[in-house]
């Protein structure tokens, strides 16, 4: 019992890890030991939170735009020629797009489908031989992707097409688990409340006062509740755990 949570020596990708959720939960693992590598579209964006964290342990940037198939191949590819397993894989790249009803792009569909959805089953597959080769018994390799509470329950904005890409993806979590168990690699989705992040921004600046009201647990999220849920899954303590969806909302779900 006494290294449970422990996940020092193990490697893992954290796509979108160049700030909000991707950002604390890259900082988290690298705190505790593992070889991160963080992916984000933005190259300088990219380099310079890889920068900001290997003061705390070993941090590399990869950037990647995930939108398409071949930049998911080539993510792997890349992940391949430096590592020879891995054990971790965060599939936290995102887009949103909030416009009324009657105005709402079919544009926005194909961004936010292609990178909420596409992109995870893309990445996911292409690294499959690594994932495989970081399995061991009792402590598989893991997937986790980052969905939202906005795939659970109606979301406050007009956020069509990212409400909908978000409850496919933990769906999508569930398909991947029964798959790929037998290959000793549990798939499981975190669905995350309101954090301080770029995409919460705009929410947070309309309603932070009715949201922290309406929270159960009376507050925003933080970097180490983040943090926290990605380290359980990803150590000795979540090996038992494949196909959850995982709400860390602070109550806001359920009530």
């Amino acid at each position: 019992m006494k290294n449970l949570f422990d996940i020092a020596g193990k490697v893992a990708l954290v796509t979108g890890g160049s700030r909000g959720i991707g950002a604390m939960i890259a900082r988290g693992y690298v705190e505790n030991g593992v070889r991160v590598y963080i992916s984000s579209r933005k190259q300088d964006a990219c380099e310079r939170m890889a920068q900001e964290l290997s003061r705390y342990g070993t941090c590399i940037a990869l950037p990647a735009d995930l939108s398409t198939e071949a930049e998911c191949r080539r993510l792997a590819k890349e992940i391949a020629s430096r590592e020879q397993a891995l054990h971790i894989l965060v599939n936290n790249a995102g887009a949103n797009w909030g416009a009324p009803l009657e105005e709402y792009p079919d544009s926005a569909w194909d961004k936010v489908l292609s990178l909420n959805v596409k992109a995870v089953f893309h990445l996911t597959r292409a690294l499959l031989p690594q994932l495989e080769a970081g399995a061991r018994p009792g402590d598989p390799a893991r997937v986790i992707n980052i969905g939202s509470i906005d795939g659970l329950r109606v979301p406050l904005l007009e956020t069509y097409a990212y409400s909908a890409s978000k409850a496919a993806l933990h769906h999508l979590t569930r398909v991947l688990a029964m798959q790929l168990a037998s290959r000793n690699i549990t798939v499981n989705a975190v669905a995350p409340g309101p954090f301080e992040s770029k995409m919460m921004a705009a929410t947070l600046e309309r309603f932070r006062d009715a949201i922290i009201a309406a929270c159960p647990l009376g507050r925003i999220g933080e970097p180490e509740d983040m943090a926290g849920i990605a380290i359980y899954l990803a150590s000795r303590a979540g090996a038992y755990v494949t196909g959850a969806v995982i709400p860390v909302d602070g109550g806001l779900s359920v009530r």
